[in-house]
């Protein structure tokens, strides 16, 4: 996919729908088809780590089995699930199509971009055809997500390292501590798709909850027959 990169300042208060649909458009997404894989998976955290098997469906669910502990079980599951949901191919009509884009200010993360319509409150960035950043409102909490690093697939990219902050909405608290992602990829077979192979998951300390590190690995990968 070849995308023309974002003009390097777009003018404040003008609209700048197409350089944010060409950032849309430069996500990395899988071909329609997806026919699942499986591998093996383990998660890691100090001086723990669980391992067992893993498939992950046509249609997109996660399936883990070999581990009795169910936090961690429905925790491999969910980072499967939810990687899998972000690389189905939707057009930006379909996602978009009911929201207006308005050009905030530039800074070193990029242009701000400022949701009107359906949407209206949700704000990104983008910089050179990547979302830089997403201030998004979900079931009454806001998610503020920060791209540091993208690994480019060849057929658009994929975050590589980015952190992630749940806040109040009304009062832009903190809900929980600050996490930092790093996420590697690898494309399953020659031709693709691309999937997660490692996800590290740094979150800060907050409130009564301590600073923890977690490892997710999935590993032995192969389509399903």
């Amino acid at each position: 996919m070849t995308v023309a990169p974002s003009p390097l300042a777009i003018p404040s208060g003008s609209d700048c729908t197409d350089a944010f649909r060409a950032a849309y458009e430069n996500r990395y997404t899988w071909e329609p088809g997806f026919g699942g894989y499986k591998g093996s998976c383990s998660w890691e955290q100090d001086d723990r780590l669980v391992r067992g098997s893993f498939e992950v469906g046509a249609d997109l669910k996660a399936k883990v089995e070999g581990i009795t502990d169910e936090e961690v079980n429905k925790a491999l599951a969910s980072q499967l699930w939810e990687v899998a949901i972000h690389r189905v191919r939707r057009s930006f009509e379909q996602t978009h199509g009911a929201n207006t884009f308005t050009a905030g200010d530039t800074d070193a993360v990029g242009t701000e971009v400022v949701v009107g319509g359906k949407n209206s409150g949700d704000r990104y960035r983008i910089k050179d055809s990547v979302v830089t950043m997403v201030h998004r409102h979900i079931h009454g909490t806001v998610v503020t997500i920060y791209t540091e690093s993208t690994t480019d697939t060849g057929s658009g990219y994929l975050s590589r390292s980015y952190s992630s902050q749940y806040s109040d909405p009304a009062t832009a608290e903190s809900k929980g501590g600050k996490s930092l992602f790093t996420d590697t990829f690898v494309p399953l077979t020659e031709s693709g798709p691309w999937v997660l192979s490692e996800r590290v998951v740094e979150t800060e300390a907050h409130g009564e909850a301590p600073a923890s590190r977690q490892v997710f690995r999935f590993e032995d990968l192969e389509p399903l027959a």
